[in-house]
Order: structure tokens, then C-alpha cells, then sequence
């Protein structure tokens, strides 16, 4: 039984093979957990975690929670069918609670098992709808899901020519979606990637985006949608 009464059956059959993380951008979780459950709101996840570690999930796991509105990731359109979705209740400004990373350190294998979901297909809300969405946002800690296996990252061994055609290309193949500005993308691109990072486009990015896409090939995963 789901706890919201936002959601709806997964589209033509479909079954979760992404997990995409958002922030809440709201200062109390009791109140984000609610309008998450409110049916006014038109919005749900299949979880919320609080800054104490607190785990609520909201929307069952085989059914369609409402969270990543309109983007695309690869070849999928309709996110919300084929992705389970994470709020972390953070506002965006600050640092993540350590005891929120923990729960989700325990959470993300849980559900990656259940379903069959590899690091790769962890991805932010920003990186399905670049420009229209940040989070989980730059304070968010990738490096530490990315050492317990349940993220990936780029290590490529030095900066290549920068080079706007090549970088877009790689970013395809990874998953990002076209349809906006490169310097909207390069944004989005380096939140997940290259947190901190601002100026136009240089070599590390391009590096960055061609080891990506080198190993993590979003056709690889021989999807149908």
C-alpha cells in the first residue's frame, strides 16, 4: 500500500532500471514528506529520506511515482516509468546530513539488487532535465556513493583538445539529452561531474565526457523503450 496517492501504473509494461536522486529544496522533511503525499501536489517519490536518516517510502516500487516531469535519459521519455525515485531532504545550500547519506548508502543496494540496476543508471534529477532542474545539486556527495560502488565517475588520465562536437557526442552516449543550449548541458554535465567547475568549455571536460562514454555507453545496456 503506498502512502501517497500520487502514482499510477508503470507505462506499457515497464519495469525500473533507473534510480534518479532529487533534494527536497525544503528545510523540514515532515512537511516535504506531506506535500509529497498530498494529492493537490501532483508530485511523489518512491522514497524521502530525513536528515536523520529516517526512511519513508511513499509509492511502492513496482507502481509510477511522479517525480522527473518532462526530460529524457538515452532513448527514455517517460523517466518516471522506467526510474524509482529518491527525495533527500536537503534545501540545496548545504552540505548533506551524514546520517542521510548513510540511509541511502543502505538503500541505493537494496533497490540496485532488487531490480537488476547497475551504478552507472544512478543518476541526478539534473542530468535527465538539464537546465530545468539542479538537484541533488552541487553540495551533493557523489565521490562517496561513487567509492561504495552505487555511482560511477571519470578517471581519465589527462585533459584532451576541448572540442564542442566531440563532447556533445560522448554526453549522448551517456545518456544526456539534446534539445538545449551546450552551455545548459556543460552545466548540468558538471554538476554530476565536475562539481565546482565554471568557464567555458576546456580539455578537462572533454576528457571527462570521452571516458564516460568510453565505459559507460548507455547502448550497452541493450535497452528497448
Amino acid at each position: 500500500m503506498s502512502l501517497s496517492p500520487n502514482f499510477g501504473e508503470r507505462r506499457d509494461g515497464a519495469t525500473p532500471d533507473i534510480i534518479v536522486l532529487h533534494y527536497t529544496a525544503m528545510p523540514d522533511w515532515c512537511a516535504a514528506r506531506d506535500w509529497l503525499c498530498n494529492p493537490e501536489a501532483e508530485v511523489s517519490a518512491h522514497y524521502i529520506i530525513s536528515e536523520q536518516g529516517n526512511v519513508v517510502q511513499m509509492v511502492a516500487e513496482d507502481q509510477r511515482a511522479w517525480h522527473a516531469g518532462a526530460g529524457s535519459w538515452g532513448d527514455i521519455t517517460d523517466v518516471n516509468s522506467r526510474s524509482i525515485g529518491i527525495e533527500l531532504n536537503n534545501t540545496g545550500s548545504a552540505p548533506f546530513a551524514a546520517p542521510l547519506m548513510d540511509a541511502l548508502e543502505r538503500l541505493l543496494p537494496e533497490i540496485m539488487t532488487r531490480w537488476a540496476i547497475p551504478p552507472e543508471r544512478v543518476i541526478a534529477h539534473s542530468d535527465l532535465a538539464p537546465g530545468r532542474k539542479i538537484d541533488p545539486g552541487a553540495k551533493f556527495d557523489w565521490a562517496r556513493l561513487v567509492h561504495a560502488g552505487l555511482a560511477v565517475a571519470a578517471s581519465p588520465p589527462a585533459a584532451i583538445a576541448a572540442n564542442e562536437d566531440a563532447l556533445l557526442r560522448d554526453l549522448s552516449a551517456v545518456g544526456y539529452g539534446a534539445g538545449v543550449s551546450t552551455d545548459v548541458l556543460l552545466a548540468a554535465f558538471r554538476l554530476r561531474h565536475r562539481q565546482g567547475h565554471e568557464g567555458p568549455l576546456d580539455g578537462w571536460d572533454c576528457a571527462i565526457a570521452a571516458d564516460l562514454a568510453q565505459r559507460f555507453p548507455i547502448d550497452r545496456s541493450a535497452l528497448t523503450s
